[in-house]
């Protein structure tokens, strides 16, 4: 039992090779894109270099805790450089504020915004640490294949003081309560994919690791950790195929045996999913053996889709740091149009990214690199008009707050949306962040990371435990080779004992 295929070539999917891998498997990942880090692609034009996916660096503890399980670090492979401010939060064109990654300076600010609030900042954060701690030292380290595995008394004892069903838009009024304070606190929610409203307190660890932990970037771009987890991955003997899309996994008595691609044919003793859940089991697999009906998938609440654009700017765009939010609309209305009423939205937040600001390789000299992404609902319609109707929309608010014109600037500029996701990722309605994560979605109650009736057939990724996001695909991709080696073995080991 030593030959491992893994699907998906995203950061869950060279997590679980290469930690196979190091166990003595051999192991081939299938890869239908051109190049591997799934929605962390790259591409280069006209002198500048577009990360397609992930741009925030967060959690810097769990691409250690990665590197480490292979005797490595960091910063053998990439140089990070810690962003202060952390980003910039704009609520009109003439107000906006830097967050400053001291923690003391963050703590003035937020007393000249609140009395009191200060204070009100320590407590939030000293909650918080304990929820990240537990939540991402001990939770999201779990299978989730049954509720029984979270019931031991510490454990069960915690989850209580996690406030796992208090939502996380009551939780930080208890803290805070003038506006523009709980827009600054609300904001890292986004990112998982719902309302802080329908989103446990739990999640204010997210706070906690922006906050706390600072927000990071890798010198040359988040497409940097790809290849060193690539380098890594091959150097633990993981081969990676490109260009070659999985047709079909074949499974005789219970048992995926032999995966298809359109080049080649495969014999496997492990199959693991990296790439779209749904995908795999309403394409690659027979009904018989999947996990979920077509009825449980349409049933899920999704975390929102994006509409991207990566533009190329031939000079310097004034008042705009690395990361930059634009909250000069109202929130519950867009929030409404993506979840409750889906629909183009009529105002929409945005956000830009300038990269650029910090890193000069990634535009040529006196250039800018942007990066901008308005949420939207999945499974929207995005025809060409669409898609420039929104880039003129957000180009005028964004030329507004800089005080000076862009778009007769721009020298490349390309759009990437809702069917984008769904041919380049097969992404389930064309989410670009997976589930959203509600109580309901969360832990045990997510798609589980093992097939229930083909026994090895494994799961990993965004739309399985423990969640969306670059550090949570890390974990998944561990999670489940530490499954497969707990259910079938280390090759190593049985090859040293016979």
């Amino acid at each position: 039992m030593n030959k491992a295929i893994v699907i998906g070539a995203g950061f869950a999917g060279l997590s679980a090779a290469t930690k196979l891998a190091e166990a003595g498997y051999e192991v081939t990942i299938l890869e239908k894109n051109s190049m591997p880090g799934g929605r962390a692609r790259v591409f280069e034009e006209k002198g500048f270099t577009f990360d397609m996916g992930p741009s925030w660096y967060w959690m810097p503890d769990v691409f250690e805790r990665y590197f480490a399980e292979f005797g490595k670090k960091v910063t053998d492979y990439y140089e990070l450089v810690r962003l202060n401010p952390s980003y910039k939060v704009i609520f009109s064109p003439t107000e906006a504020i830097d967050l400053p990654a001291n923690l003391e300076e963050l703590k003035v600010l937020f007393e000249s915004i609140e009395k009191g609030s200060s204070k009100k900042l320590e407590d939030f954060l000293e909650e918080s640490k304990y929820k990240y701690e537990v939540g991402i030292g001990e939770f999201v380290w779990k299978p989730s294949l049954s509720i029984t595995e979270f019931f031991d008394y510490r454990l069960v004892s915690k989850a209580l003081s996690l406030d796992l069903f208090a939502s996380f838009g009551k939780y930080i009024r208890k803290f805070f309560s003038n506006r523009r304070l709980l827009q600054l606190m609300e904001f890292p929610i986004l990112f998982l994919g719902a309302t802080p409203r329908n989103t446990p307190a739990l999640y204010s660890l997210m706070n906690y690791a922006e906050i706390a932990l600072g927000t990071w970037y890798p010198m040359g771009g988040m497409h940097e950790i790809v290849k060193a987890m690539v380098l890594l991955a091959e150097e633990k003997g993981v081969n990676i195929r490109l260009n070659e899309a999985v047709k079909h996994i074949v499974v005789q008595d219970s048992i995926a045996n032999k995966v298809i691609t359109d080049i080649d044919e495969y014999e496997a003793d492990i199959v693991i999913g990296g790439a779209d859940y749904h995908h795999i089991e309403s394409r690659l697999l027979k009904q018989e053996h999947r996990n979920y009906s077509e009825s449980y998938w349409e049933n899920r609440t999704m975390a929102p889709s994006s509409l991207l654009f990566y533009v190329g700017v031939n000079r310097k765009v004034d008042k705009l740091i690395h990361h930059n939010l634009f909250f000069d609309e109202d929130f519950d209305v867009h929030a409404d149009e993506i979840y409750t009423h889906p629909q183009w939205p009529s105002k929409p937040l945005f956000y830009v990214s300038a990269p650029s600001k910090t890193d000069e390789s990634v535009a040529p000299q006196g250039a800018e690199n942007l990066f901008i992404l308005i949420p939207i609902a999945p499974d929207l319609a995005d025809e060409e008009e669409v898609r420039e109707k929104y880039y003129q929309m957000v180009m005028e608010r964004l030329e507004k707050y800089v005080g000076h014109g862009i778009r007769k600037h721009v020298i490349y500029k390309k759009s990437f949306a809702v069917s984008d996701f769904k041919n380049d990722y097969h992404s389930f309605r064309g989410n670009a962040y997976g589930l959203a994560n509600t109580l309901m979605q969360t832990a045990f109650l997510k798609p589980a990371l093992k097939n229930k009736k083909v026994k090895n057939l494994y799961y990993t990724g965004q739309l399985t435990v423990p969640g969306p996001g670059v550090p949570p695909s890390l974990i998944s991709g561990l999670v489940v080779a530490n499954q497969v080696l707990k259910e079938f073995g280390n090759v190593k080991k049985q090859v040293t004992i016979a």
